[in-house]
C-alpha cells in the first residue's frame, strides 16, 4: 500500500506558523478578558511587533473571526467525533458535554458575541455546528436518557454558565467546572422531573446576541 508524506515546513514556514499560534493564543487570553482591548495588546502579550502581526491579521475584527472560526472548528470536530460514537447514546452525549468543556469554546461566545460582524464562512460553520448539536440531542432524548422539557438551545446555555466559571487558576477552574457540569448532567438526565418554568431558549434569542451593537 502506497502512503504518501507531506513535505515538512521550511524554518521560514515552520516560524510563521509558530508565530501565528502565538498570536492567536495571545489574542485569545486579551479578548476573552477584555473584548474593548486594543490589538496592540495582543502584540505585547505575544511578543511580536505590530506590524507582525498586522501582517497576518489587517484588523481586530480579522483577528475576532478568526479566533471564534478555530473556536467552532474544535466545537463541529468533537459533535462528529460523538455521532460517530455507536454505544450508548447517553455516554456519548456525556462525553461531548465534557470534551467540550474542556476545549472552553464557549468562553468566545461568552466574551465575543456581538463584538464583531461574523463572515458568511462563520455563519456557515454556525449552521453546521447547531445542526449537528441537534442530531447529539435527538439522539439521546430518543433513547429516554433525557428529562422532559429540555431542547438543544438548552445545551448552549449550559455551556455558557460553565464557562462564566473563572477562578484565576486554570486547574481549579477545570475542576469546577466539571463539578458543575456533573450536576447539571443529573439534572438533565432525572427520567422523571417537575416540569422546568419557561420555555427553552428559542434560535432568535441566542443569535441575537451575535449581532453588534
Amino acid at each position: 500500500m502506497e502512503t504518501t508524506t507531506t513535505a515538512p515546513m521550511s524554518g521560514r514556514k515552520a516560524q510563521a506558523a509558530r508565530n501565528d499560534q502565538v498570536i492567536l493564543e495571545a489574542a485569545r487570553a486579551v479578548f476573552v478578558a477584555d473584548p474593548g482591548a486594543p490589538i496592540s495588546a495582543v502584540a505585547e502579550r505575544a511578543g511580536v511587533g505590530i506590524s507582525a502581526l498586522y501582517r497576518r491579521y489587517a484588523s481586530k475584527e480579522d483577528l475576532l473571526r478568526k479566533l471564534c472560526s478555530d473556536g467552532l472548528k474544535i466545537y463541529i470536530a468533537e459533535a462528529e467525533a460523538a455521532l460517530a460514537d455507536e454505544g450508548d447514546p447517553w455516554s456519548a452525549f456525556t462525553g461531548f458535554m465534557r470534551r467540550i468543556v474542556d476545549a472552553d469554546t464557549h468562553s468566545l461566545t461568552l466574551n465575543l458575541a456581538g463584538t464583531f460582524t461574523p463572515d458568511e464562512g462563520l455563519h456557515r460553520d454556525a449552521v453546521y455546528a447547531g445542526e449537528l448539536s441537534t442530531q447529539i440531542f435527538r439522539r439521546a432524548e430518543e433513547a429516554g436518557a433525557l428529562r422532559p422539557g429540555l431542547e438543544v438551545a438548552d445545551m448552549t446555555m449550559v455551556f455558557e454558565q460553565l464557562a462564566a466559571i473563572q477562578l484565576g487558576d486554570e486547574t481549579r477552574t477545570s475542576q469546577m467546572r466539571h463539578r458543575y457540569l456533573a450536576l447539571m448532567l443529573d439534572a438533565m438526565h432525572l427520567a422523571s422531573a417537575s416540569p422546568l418554568p419557561g420555555p427553552p431558549p428559542g434560535v432568535e434569542e441566542v443569535n441575537r446576541r451575535w449581532t453588534v451593537h
